[in-house]
């Protein structure tokens, strides 16, 4: 739940150094996050950017975790899906991605998450535009998908992969992308 917190407008290798900060911290538990004066925790996660937004994000939702559930994470995820999506979305600095990131990878709930990658590989493979809301590809792939855990994991985790070994923002590899096969364009960009 912290990495889905820690990893918002950032890469993974800065997402590991700022975990690796909190773990060699301590740091890691609900209760410890929430007492922890905001001056260390910006510290250990400096490395992830944002880390004053991230901070604050962090102990609120620690705080929040801790109050609402005893930071049990069983108690947490027997609350229905999307009723503690809705709560999640209710706290500062949790969007959808997030929230949903949390659902499908700390919750093991059979949700799609959406991101920057998804909609790039999306728009170029012809799925969607791009620019379309957030739920309308979300359920574009719940649609399409085995209401599964396992399955959004594995679907989300092979689109990263694809994103950041292939489908770059510039200057795509699409001769070696494993999706090359299926039609796709990409669009020039001038920069």
């Amino acid at each position: 739940m912290v990495g889905a917190i820690v990893t918002q407008s950032t890469n993974w290798h800065n997402v590991e150094r700022a975990m690796a900060n909190v773990k060699q911290a301590c740091a890691l538990s609900a209760r410890t996050m929430a007492r922890l004066r905001p001056s260390v925790l910006r510290r250990l996660i400096r490395p992830s950017g944002y880390f004053t937004q991230k901070a604050a994000r962090l102990k609120t939702f620690s705080r929040w975790y801790v109050a609402r559930y005893g930071a049990s994470p069983r108690r947490m995820f027997r609350t229905e899906p999307w009723t503690l999506r809705q709560e999640l979305l209710g706290l500062p600095g949790i969007g959808p991605e997030t929230a949903d990131s949390i659902l499908l990878y700390a919750g093991q709930q059979p949700v799609a998450v959406v991101d920057a990658y998804t909609r790039r590989i999306f728009r170029r493979h012809h799925l969607a535009e791009g620019d379309e809301p957030y739920e309308v590809i979300q359920r574009f792939v719940m649609d399409r998908l085995p209401e599964d855990p396992k399955v959004f994991n594995e679907f989300h985790a092979l689109l990263v992969a694809v994103g950041k070994s292939y489908c770059h923002r510039r200057d795509p590899e699409c001769d070696q992308c494993p999706l090359g096969e299926f039609p796709h364009h990409v669009e020039e960009t001038h920069a």
